[in-house]
């Protein structure tokens, strides 16, 4: 378990569906987590997601992340993929719209880059975000990644091409 101020990352309980399905699918949430098609995700598909992450997959981690205030599942980040031989990890994250604006996002990537720095070895932490996700630029922004490249016109969404952001953090930039 890896803490911060306000949250600590831990692995994703199996009786939790339900409220990772109700986080994930609010207002609209996961327009900002996929460059692919939504759809409603299926308890089936959800689970199966869960239960995959109940166990270790490699480097590859997934965790639940809880309010330290009120102990609840607010949301998910993990590393999505790794590139060992230049030390590489690719991140995401997403916490619940209703605990957006209390600064668990920037708590939670403090807590998951210091964990990829300091027990993983990572030189550089990448992510990507979608232009109109204003909120999460300056979440990572605040917590030290600077702009390295943009897509444009990379994501259809709205009935309209957006631009993808690449980020890209070392460990003295850490904030």
């Amino acid at each position: 378990m890896f803490k911060g101020k306000k949250i600590k990352l831990r692995a994703y309980y199996s009786n939790e569906v339900e409220r990772v399905l109700k986080l994930i699918e609010e207002d609209n949430l996961r327009d900002t987590l996929s460059i692919g098609t939504i759809f409603p995700l299926s308890y089936e598909f959800q689970k199966s997601f869960m239960d995959k992450n109940l166990a270790p997959n490699g480097e590859l981690f997934n965790f639940a992340i809880e309010s330290l205030e009120t102990n609840e599942y607010i949301g998910g980040c993990g590393i999505n993929s790794l590139d060992r031989k230049n030390s590489v990890a690719t991140i995401g994250l997403w916490i619940g719209k209703e605990y957006h604006g209390f600064g668990f996002g920037s708590d939670t990537l403090r807590v998951l880059c210091k964990f990829l720095f300091e027990e993983m070895n990572i030189h550089k932490i990448k992510l990507d975000y979608f232009e109109f996700n204003e909120a999460g630029r300056r979440c990572y922004e605040a917590v030290g990644f600077k702009e390295e490249g943009r897509n444009r016109k990379e994501l259809y969404r709205y009935g309209k091409y957006y631009d993808t952001i690449n980020m890209g953090l070392f460990k003295d930039e850490l904030k």
